[in-house]
Order: structure tokens, then C-alpha cells, then sequence
């Protein structure tokens, strides 16, 4: 049988490599659809909780996680030991960056290698790692095809990026549309043929350099977008009189040409803050410069830093020193009601106080029960009234639905809000001192 018929029949056995936050959604989708799906991860705690029925990822459905495991159409390993039966299968690891914020494709590399001994005729490839453009074809290919098989011919390969956004209830991975791009015409059909039973879209794309820059694009665009409004924050800040929010808020009442993004406290998650530089370092092969990209990523990387000289300002009008005062931080998460913590700008700004001599700080988050700063380990603590009082400074860094805040800025001394969080509170507005609020 093709292929393709096992695709259309449900018959092709789906391999995910990487359990994180791209790899379990997509495999539970598969395996909801009826495809047998084997997970592929190194980490032997999420190969056991797979296997176990323990869901560990929010955004994935606990009911159907558990239905997939008990009919036995999910299971996961910490080996590539089946690859050899698989027909279809997805590459989902992570693409860091390194301290000098070079690109770090190592574990994509690493999953080619492991793949590339059990490839065999009529296997589809697809890798989903956020990366640069030529990695599918200047990596990926040149490893599977040290086997002698050939691809478009003997086997396929496509980049499918993917899209996923963390505590996102409306866009799913089954309702977002994804773009496919193949090595070869025939891969691109194939690559669009499977997505196409788990996904509502595809848009085919002309070759996965094509797709690979889409997904750079899509970041990037958010990026240099919050940069903006980031930068004209601190400007309001620094004007007086104009709160950058009502700007924004303002300017999305024209109902064309106009997209509004807010400030925070930084960017956080996996794409948007790596991405620009992994465009850059490609730049720079072609003697190019993204200055323009990069000087977006910079602000945002900034952020951190203007947040904590906010705390320190506000702290310096109290009768307490620095060192002393007990800041109590809410939301340590990179967004609203997720519990994912990679490059979340709140740790950032933990880290900076910390290294500038804080040393009575607390943290809540509902969602992250503790976390690592610097050498120190946080664990969250329960917002009460007396924890609110005893506070000196109360920053917001995570807008959580689960709070309280007019429970919060009533018992608080100060609070300092980077997220708009406190704008339906009436009473006690005067506590509040609002990143970008003109005052």
C-alpha cells in the first residue's frame, strides 16, 4: 500500500520526536484521529507519564490524552528503536540560541542522525523546529541521505513550522492553519496530505526555505511590533501626561492600517525572543544586516532592566533601603494563565534585583509552583492580606485572570502593574504605578 492510501485510511503509523509543547498537542491530535502514534523523547519522566496517562501540557485535552492512551493508539519511549515501522514522522525539538545568540540546531541535528540508520522507502520526514531558512535542506537532507536513499524519490521530506500559542482556548492545533513546504513537489503533497487530517488549512508553499522564513516573519512581526509600543511606553513615561495604554486602545478604533500590541515587561517563550537572531546570524552569512530587526529584539530585551529600575525608583520614596524591602512578585510565567516559564522577562527581572542586592523577595503564580533565580529557588506563596501589607513593593509581571487585584491593590502598599492588569480597579488607583502611564 502507497503511502499516501495509508495516509487516507488512517493506516500510516505517526512518529512525534519531543513531548514538549509542540510535540504531545500534535501527537494527541494524531492519535485522536485514530492514527498509532509513538512519541519519541529523551526525557524518561515524560516517556512515564505518557504511558501512564498523565497529561503534562495544559493546552492538550486531559480527556482525550487519556481515551488515546487507554486505546492504546499513544504511547511514547525514550529510543528510536521503532522508527523503522513508522510512516510518517515529525521532528519537535527545541532550537535555542547559544550565550553569543547564535543559532543551536544541535538537537535537530541530533534527531536527523537517529532517524537517518532506520530510514527506509516511503518514509515522510517533517520537521516543526523553529528555525532558519536551508535547515531542512542544508542539514536535515544531506544526514538522511547519507543512507543513499533519495529524496522526492526514495523518501520525503517537508518543514511544516509550527504554530502553536500557549493558553490560547480559541487557535488549536487543529483549528490554526499551518504552512507546508517540501523538498520536492511530491513531498509537499504528501506533507499536506497528513497535516490535512488533524489540521482545518493547509497552504502549501513552494520549498521549505519558503516556510522556514514564513515562520521567522510571523515572530519577527510581533517582535518589532511590541519593541514599538515598549519604546513609546517609556517615552509617556518620560513625557508625563500620556498613558501609552489609552494610545494604543485609541488607535484601534481605525479600522484599517492599525494592529494594536501592548508593553510589558519583556518578551518571553520560546519564538519571539530567539527568532530575530536567528534571522540576523542568517543575515550575516549573505553580508547583511538586520539592523532594524535587531534593534527591536534589544528593546525588548531591555525591558527587564527598565522594570527593575521602576521597583528601585519606587522603593528609594520609602522609609526602607533596597536590600531590604520585601517585593512580592505576581506571575513568573512568560504570559497570562500558562505555566510556561522559558525566557519569561518576570525570572529576568527577578534575577536583576537579586544582583542588585535584593534579598526579601516572595513570588505568586498559580500556575508555577517554584522556580530558579540566579543560584536562589523561589517557591510560590499564598496571596493573603497580611502577605499583601507586609509587601513594600507589589509588582505585576503576569496578568493572570486568577487574581484578585482589587483584593490586591487594597491591601497593598504600592503596586507596580507592567500589564495594564489593575485597569478595572477603582479604589485605591493612587497605590498604583502603571508601566507607560505618563506619571
Amino acid at each position: 500500500m502507497s503511502l499516501a492510501n495509508k495516509i487516507k485510511q488512517k493506516k500510516a503509523r505517526v512518529g512525534v520526536v519531543g513531548l514538549g509543547y509542540v510535540g504531545l498537542p500534535l501527537a494527541v491530535e494524531y492519535a485522536s484521529k485514530g492514527f498509532e502514534t509513538i512519541g519519541i523523547e529523551t526525557d524518561q519522566t515524560k516517556v512515564h507519564a505518557v504511558n501512564a496517562g498523565r497529561n503534562y501540557i495544559a493546552d492538550v485535552d486531559d480527556e482525550a490524552f487519556r481515551r488515546a492512551v487507554k486505546r492504546g493508539l499513544l504511547r511514547a519511549m525514550n529510543d528510536y528503536a521503532y522508527v523503522a515501522s513508522l510512516d510518517v514522522l515529525f521532528i519537535c525539538v527545541p532550537t535555542p540560541f547559544t550565550a553569543n545568540k547564535e543559532p543551536d540546531i544541535s538537537y535537530i541535528v541530533s534527531a536527523a542522525e537517529q532517524i537517518a540508520p532506520r530510514l527506509r522507502k516511503e518514509h515522510l520526514v517533517i520537521l516543526k523546529s523553529t528555525t532558519f531558512p536551508n535547515t531542512t535542506e542544508g542539514y536535515v537532507q544531506p544526514i538522511l541521505e547519507k543512507t543513499g536513499l533519495k529524496v522526492g524519490k526514495d523518501f520525503y521530506l517537508a518543514f511544516s513550522p509550527e504554530r502553536i500559542d500557549p493558553g490560547n482556548k480559541r487557535w488549536t492545533t487543529a483549528n490554526t492553519p499551518v504552512v507546508v513546504g517540501g523538498v520536492t513537489p511530491e513531498c509537499t503533497k504528501l506533507a499536506s496530505l497528513v497535516m490535512e487530517k488533524i489540521v482545518s488549512k493547509v497552504v502549501p508553499v513552494a520549498n521549505p526555505k519558503v516556510a522556514e522564513m514564513e515562520k521567522l516573519l510571523e515572530n519577527i512581526f510581533r517582535s518589532v511590533n511590541i519593541a514599538l509600543v515598549n519604546e513609546m511606553a517609556q517615552l509617556c513615561d518620560r513625557m508625563g501626561g500620556i498613558n501609552v495604554w489609552e494610545v494604543v486602545q485609541a488607535a484601534a478604533t481605525k479600522p484599517f492600517g492599525f494592529m494594536p500590541f501592548y508593553p510589558g515587561p519583556g518578551i518571553g517563550g520560546h519564538c519571539i525572543l530567539i527568532d530575530p537572531y536567528y534571522l540576523a546570524w542568517l543575515a550575516r552569512q549573505y553580508d547583511f544586516q538586520t539592523n532594524f530587526i535587531t534593534l527591536a529584539a534589544e528593546t525588548n530585551e531591555n525591558m527587564p532592566f527598565y522594570v527593575k529600575n521602576m521597583v528601585q525608583r519606587e522603593i528609594s520614596m520609602m522609609p526602607v533601603t533596597f536590600h531590604d524591602a520585601k517585593i512580592l512578585v505576581l506571575g513568573v510565567a512568560f504570559k497570562r494563565d500558562v505555566d510556561d516559564i522559558r525566557h519569561s522577562p518576570a525570572l529576568k527581572v527577578m534575577e536583576l534585583l537579586l544582583a542588585d542586592g535584593s534579598r526579601n523577595i516572595v513570588y505568586n503564580d498559580p500556575f508555577v509552583p517554584k522556580v530558579k533565580a540566579n543560584d536562589h529557588t523561589f517557591e510560590s506563596v499564598e496571596v493573603t492580606k497580611e502577605l499583601l501589607q507586609s509587601s513594600d513593593c507589589v509588582l505585576i509581571t503576569t496578568d493572570h485572570s486568577k487574581y484578585d487585584y482589587d483584593f490586591i491593590v487594597k491591601h497593598a502598599k504600592r503596586v507596580i502593574d507592567t500589564r495594564n492588569a489593575t485597569k478595572a480597579v477603582k479604589q485605591g488607583r493612587e497605590k498604583i504605578v502603571l508601566l507607560g502611564d505618563g506619571n
